[in-house]
């Protein structure tokens, strides 16, 4: 399933993947690998919070959220440019 077939359910944190997708949607090839890894936590959750129908609460982030959020960012930057 892809990020527009899923677009109008709502997205919590637990949700790595789907963000990832939007996040990708979102900024294409603008970060590669490395810079994904380097982007700041409180970017990364301000961009998260802009995503439309995110429905999580920004109480509910955690360091393990963010982290497997740019793991999976990778991924999906590495499926699109390979």
């Amino acid at each position: 399933m892809s990020f527009k077939e899923i677009e109008n359910l709502p997205i919590f944190w637990a949700d790595h993947e789907d963000i990832a997708m939007a996040l990708y949607e979102r900024f294409g090839s603008q970060f590669n690998e490395s810079k994904i890894y380097r982007i700041r936590f409180t970017d990364l959750i301000e961009w998260v919070m802009e995503i439309p129908h995110f429905e999580g609460r920004r109480d509910d982030c955690n360091e393990a959220h963010l982290e497997q959020i740019q793991a999976k960012w990778v991924y999906e930057w590495r499926d699109n440019n390979s």
